[in-house]
């Protein structure tokens, strides 16, 4: 293997920022929110990069793209690296995109050098990663491990429409032919911003993921009575927010007794009925993201949660309903491919740590069928999930390079 051999960080650079005009909001963030007019313009581009690199592109049911360079051994599983395209409401450049063009970088890479593999390699872009248009959170990846089934996954609904995830699929024109599981990886490998603070702190370029942390993801409703806020007196009232107060006090307990590690948010979908400010609030659907790296633990904070919501409705008189709508199980990584990645960084001589993730990423699914790992590049402050979401064209470019050489480790130089 060429020990010299290295990215064009410029290319990568330029491509991430190309990515980042698609969407692209007054404070500097990206807003394409999955299979939206600009996930399709996303995909697009992406798509014409992939054929001006040579590579032949499918789709599957979901939309996810797998786009391929052979190796010399066709038989043999592909090295697959990937991410996601789509971003949170007024998000970040980074988060997800770079891991998809990363792998792009690489195929790119190889190509200028004229550097052949014996196994294919794969660009991977997952549907729907996000959640934020449709719930849960990775999906079309989820699918793929074998969590949630197909048909359930298509008939997901979208928060803005009355759209399902299979109308928006063939509204956009990516409704594939290719099965959603039909895909064998012999690794798949995914590249992040760390979305945390760690990296950053400690002047880190490179995170070497080998696990991630469990969460738990829930619909709440909870159903009181909406009556006029003048003449209905404070005793007997049945006030559906002020139940909601109580669990979003709690869940914020709950975190607190599981600290360092446990992670406990009402998020911000919130959506409190009639909506007048003389009536009472009748009705309130919620959700809350439970996180922590045992699943004992998790199951811990699962209970506490479903007692601190049913004392609350005991005690307004509330109608509760809950329902579990994601239940993702602490990952440890492949052993071999945490090995080639912290190989990767000491032939190249870049510092690196191993992390362990606080966020759900597709590897997180992808881990249950293929051998998985993830790198990580600092993000500024550790911001994420924002507008301001800020990343080193340096870090991205060693990740990219680490990402290189253990690719060509896995998937063997012809």
């Amino acid at each position: 293997m060429n020990e010299h051999l290295r990215v064009d960080g410029a290319r990568l650079w330029q491509s991430i920022m190309q990515m980042a005009d698609i969407g692209a909001t007054a404070n500097g963030g990206s807003h394409r929110l999955t299979l939206s007019d600009e996930d399709k313009a996303a995909r697009d581009l992406f798509a014409g990069w992939c054929s001006e690199a040579g590579l032949t592109m499918q789709v599957d049911e979901l939309g996810d793209i797998f786009a391929r360079r052979e190796g010399s051994d066709a038989k043999q599983a592909p090295v697959a690296i990937g991410s996601h395209l789509d971003t949170q409401p007024f998000g970040g450049r980074f988060d997800g995109v770079f891991g998809v063009l990363a792998g792009l970088e690489v195929i790119r890479s190889l190509n200028d050098h004229g550097i052949a593999t014996v196994k294919p390699l794969e660009v991977v872009n997952w549907t729907n990663e996000e959640g934020a248009r449709f719930a849960p959170s990775m999906l079309a990846s989820g699918v793929y491990g074998g969590v949630f089934a197909l048909d359930w996954a298509l008939a997901r609904r979208a928060v803005d429409t009355d759209a399902t995830l299979l109308d928006e699929l063939r509204r956009i024109g990516y409704h594939g032919a290719l099965p959603a599981r039909e895909r064998e990886f012999a690794a798949f490998i995914e590249c992040h911003i760390e979305q945390g603070p760690i990296l950053d702190s400690a002047g880190i370029p490179v995170g070497v993921v080998d696990a991630a942390q469990g969460f738990r993801w829930y619909d709440i409703t909870l159903e009181g009575f909406a009556s006029h806020t003048g003449s209905t007196p404070m005793v007997g009232r049945r006030n559906a927010l002020l139940g909601m107060a109580k669990v979003a006090l709690a869940v914020e307990e709950i975190a607190a007794a599981h600290a360092p590690l446990a992670r406990g948010t009402v998020g911000s979908q919130v959506a409190v009925g009639p909506g007048s400010r003389n009536v009472i609030p009748g009705r309130v659907d919620f959700t809350v993201d439970l996180r922590h790296p045992s699943a004992a633990t998790l199951e811990k904070m699962d209970a506490a949660l479903r007692r601190a919501c049913e004392a609350a409705a005991a005690e307004y008189g509330l109608e509760l309903s809950l329902a579990q709508i994601s239940d993702t199980q602490p990952v440890a990584f492949d052993t071999n491919c945490v090995a080639a990645l912290e190989r990767a960084c000491a032939r190249l001589g870049i510092e690196n740590q191993r992390i362990t993730s606080g966020a759900g990423h597709d590897a997180c699914y992808v881990a249950r069928r293929a051998p998985t790992a993830m790198l990580f590049a600092p993000c500024k402050d550790g911001i994420s999930h924002h507008e301001s979401e800020s990343a080193e064209a340096a870090d991205l470019e060693a990740v990219c390079n680490v990402l290189l050489h253990a690719a060509l480790e896995l998937a063997g130089v012809a």
